[in-house]
């Protein structure tokens, strides 16, 4: 095998990685990690916004000793970071959801299974020493639910995350496009372009897992790909409510994340209903096209759940592309973070060495940063980092 190590030593930014992913990874599983919906203008803002927050450097600061260590729901971590659970992942590289749960388990962060992964819970069970957490999307199947649900107490997940913000889908217009579906449709477009792409196509030709390991096998009336196709677009339950939350917290029995909040109605919602924590989350922009980034929102939502005092904890995801972002996210409030297409452009370019390397970079990046900004300790990281200005528009609303 290729020795990797003096090609990821020059891969100083998560921008490397996704311009060596785009090469290497067919168009259609590209353009479903990088897009959003409709005209995408969430999927960008998400990224600028926080550009728009300056950092204040300080200077004869004692540096030494630097941590960022932390925890999320109680678990340690090496810094306040954890996988993002996404869909399709085996997709971007062959058994790709096992090889970013070994890189998160080496690097000492958390990793989350989707629903809608290529490897089953089962696999990442299998390969991996550590409990993960599993992300559930609410389906009208009630017995499959109630499967998949044991399936991930048996497997020794240590939290599963209930996705709110996907009872509908948002149309994305390159997943249309591309005629997205795992394993690619063999149309003429699609052929010619996995001519261009032959490590993905030699690694794929390495494993079985080409489909959706958590609901081939295991929900009634899914036999071949035509049907689970038509299966997910019926199964997705539009219903879902605050109602069943409590419903499916007593099901699984143990620590509960709550991913989609935007909104501190919604936020109040979350922390009275007995969940671990809450994630401020616009789905990467995949979803309400137009909605707030999820930067833009997080404040707020601090507040909200503050004066609940409640013990919840608050995350962000969507649009974290650097060390810099969490060390924005953590100032605003924020106890932990989620990264999903900056781990994804990392697997889709090496593989678990690209997950790893992804996570390196977010990682010196957050300390250096911090160590600029005058502060050794992640946990005492406060708005007093950033330049007063630049942050406090992005509060929305008087809550």
């Amino acid at each position: 095998m290729k020795d990797l190590k003096p090609v990821l030593k020059k891969i100083t930014e998560i921008e490397d990685l996704r311009r060596v992913a785009e090469r290497k990874v067919p168009r259609m599983f590209y353009d479903y990690v990088d897009s959003g919906s409709w005209t995408e203008t969430t999927y960008r803002s998400n990224e600028t916004d926080f550009d728009r927050i300056k950092l204040r450097q300080r200077v004869l600061v004692d540096m030494d000793n630097r941590s960022l260590a932390t925890q999320m729901i109680g678990e340690s971590v090496n810094m306040p970071v954890a996988i993002a659970p996404t869909g399709f992942t085996g997709m971007m590289w062959a058994d790709g959801e096992i090889h970013a749960a070994r890189a998160a388990e080496k690097f000492g962060v958390p990793f989350s299974l989707s629903t809608m992964s290529i490897c089953s819970i089962e696999d990442i069970a299998t390969h991996t020493s550590k409990p993960f957490w599993f992300q559930l999307y609410v389906m009208r199947d009630q017995d499959y639910m109630a499967n998949l649900i044991q399936r991930a107490k048996d497997a020794n997940c240590s939290a599963l995350i209930l996705t709110a913000d996907l009872q509908v889908m948002g149309q994305r217009h390159k997943d249309i496009k591309n005629g997205l579906s795992a394993p690619p449709k063999p149309t003429l477009t699609n052929i010619i372009n996995l001519m261009t792409k032959p490590q993905w196509c030699m690694n794929m030709l390495g494993t079985k897992r080409h489909s959706f390991g958590n609901i081939v096998g295991h929900a009634k009336g899914v036999e071949d790909l035509s049907s689970l196709s038509s299966w997910t677009e019926e199964q997705f339950d539009p219903r879902l409510s605050w109602d069943d939350v409590a419903r499916i917290k007593d099901m699984w029995g143990g620590k509960l994340i709550i991913k989609g909040i935007m909104e501190p109605e919604d936020a109040i919602m979350a922390a009275r209903s007995g969940a671990d924590a809450l994630v401020v989350s616009n789905h990467g922009g995949r979803q309400l096209d137009g909605a707030l980034s999820s930067i833009s929102a997080l404040s707020d939502i601090v507040q909200a759940v503050h004066a609940e005092d409640s013990d919840i904890e608050v995350w962000l995801d969507s649009g974290i592309r650097s060390g810099q972002d969490v060390l924005k996210a953590i100032s605003l409030g924020a106890k932990g973070t989620m990264i999903g297409r900056a781990f994804l452009y990392g697997l889709g370019a090496y593989g678990e060495d690209g997950v790893r390397r992804a996570l390196e970079i977010i990682y010196k990046e957050c300390d250096i940063s911090m160590a600029f900004c005058g502060h050794t300790d992640i946990n005492k990281v406060t708005d007093d980092i950033l330049v007063k200005g630049t942050y406090e528009n992005l509060k929305v609303g008087n809550f």
